[in-house]
């Protein structure tokens, strides 16, 4: 295994995703590493989809939209770089993404104001995995920043994220727009208007939607025709920049329970055989003890004798017992989880690293909070 650490790993990186099952801090990990980029002097955009709103509160957010809003960080000390925050608006960067690629205003408006378009944009901006890879085009691909950290969706198939770049491009192939648009070529000679598969389908919807419904879905494939190629060339971008071995990382997020860690082991196998940069994984919230027994009356018993006066007998035994008993707990817990660990590092390649972040005794709810967060996850050494 790679014996760099993660500040190492990130260190020069453009984008870094974070992968993983949901539940398992993978929205304040990605936090975490974006504002300790930033407080090393970097430019530092992170992009969520729907953090959680003690996160918001971290970042000393009101309000998140698709706009990028830069963070407050005078109150930490030694702060070099800018830390910048966004949450995806699915339907705004749908909407955008017209406005940009459209060739002109009136077929841009044409587009925006069509009843299909509507209604399709509505299904398309709901795939959130789909609509970040967008919007990854934007903000990585534009240069405005050094570093862009990305905590992908919650999805419900784990492979959506890896292949949305090119969904859209393959809805809008152009053998599929042909067929829409054959019946309704105005080149072609009347007496064959209405001849072939297409066109025989067709009829049969205009009886069942009306030839109303028909136009206007002719019209929305009509103006998408032009686009084609907008959408082929952002897809073949973004691709390139997953695959990007010395700009990209993917790195896998679990916690250490067996559905988390079974999520990771997946993720692990598909990033390997997509052949995408991943140099490991984070476990997150560990249960750190010390692997060997611990006598809570060789540790505490003196403490426990200087409060006899205001313990009796009894409590402070009991005391101790207790202590004694949670501590062992706390061994054992500790020592499942790294059995469950060790099947996560059975799919893992040479050059990949697992690093474990502890358990933090409260919740992040502002930035010293997640300031320690980061530098427990970037500090972290590899094991």
């Amino acid at each position: 295994m790679s014996a760099r650490n993660l500040a190492e790993v990130i260190d020069g990186k453009r984008l870094v995703v974070c992968v993983g099952s949901g539940g398992v801090g993978k929205t304040t990990t990605a936090a975490a590493i974006a504002l300790q980029a930033a407080v090393a002097g970097r430019k530092v955009l992170v992009l969520t989809i729907d953090p959680a709103r003690r996160l918001a509160n971290s970042l000393g957010l009101s309000r998140f939209g698709n706009d990028e809003l830069q963070i407050d960080l005078s109150s930490l000390p030694g702060v070099k770089g800018e830390l910048w925050a966004m949450m995806l608006d699915n339907k705004k960067t749908f909407d955008d993404l017209i406005q940009q690629i459209a060739p002109d205003e009136v077929r841009r408006e044409a587009i925006l104001n069509n009843r299909i378009y509507r209604a399709t944009a509505d299904n398309i901006s709901g795939s959130q995995d789909y609509m970040a890879t967008e919007k990854l085009h934007d903000v990585v691909i534009g240069g405005r920043y050094d570093l862009v950290v990305l905590d992908t969706p919650p999805v419900k198939n784990a492979l959506d994220f890896l292949e949305a770049p090119g969904r859209l491009a393959r809805f809008l192939d152009r053998r599929v727009m042909k067929w829409f648009l054959e019946p309704y070529d105005k080149e072609r000679v009347f007496g064959r208007l209405l001849s072939g598969t297409s066109a025989v389908i067709f009829r049969l919807l205009s009886h069942i939607f009306g030839s109303e419904f028909l136009d206007d879905l002719s019209e929305y494939f009509n103006h998408f025709r032009d686009l084609y190629d907008g959408f082929r060339e952002r897809q073949e971008a973004v691709e390139r920049m997953f695959f990007d071995q010395s700009a990209t990382a993917f790195l896998v997020v679990c916690a250490p329970n067996g559905p988390s860690l079974e999520v990771a082991a997946f993720f692990l196998d598909e990033l390997a055989k997509r052949r995408m940069p991943n140099p490991g994984v984070i476990v997150n919230q560990r249960h750190v003890a010390r692997g060997v027994e611990v006598s809570a009356e060789a540790e505490l018993g003196a403490v426990a004798t200087a409060s006899a006066s205001e313990l009796s007998g009894p409590t402070a035994r009991s005391l101790l017992a207790r202590l004694g008993a949670a501590h062992r707990r706390l061994r054992e817990l500790s020592e499942h989880e790294e059995l469950l660990v060790r099947e996560v590092r059975g799919h893992m390649r040479g050059g990949q690293s697992l690093w474990s972040v502890p358990r933090m005794p409260e919740e992040v709810h502002d930035l010293n909070g997640l300031s320690s967060v980061g530098a427990a996850l970037l500090g972290a050494q590899p094991g």
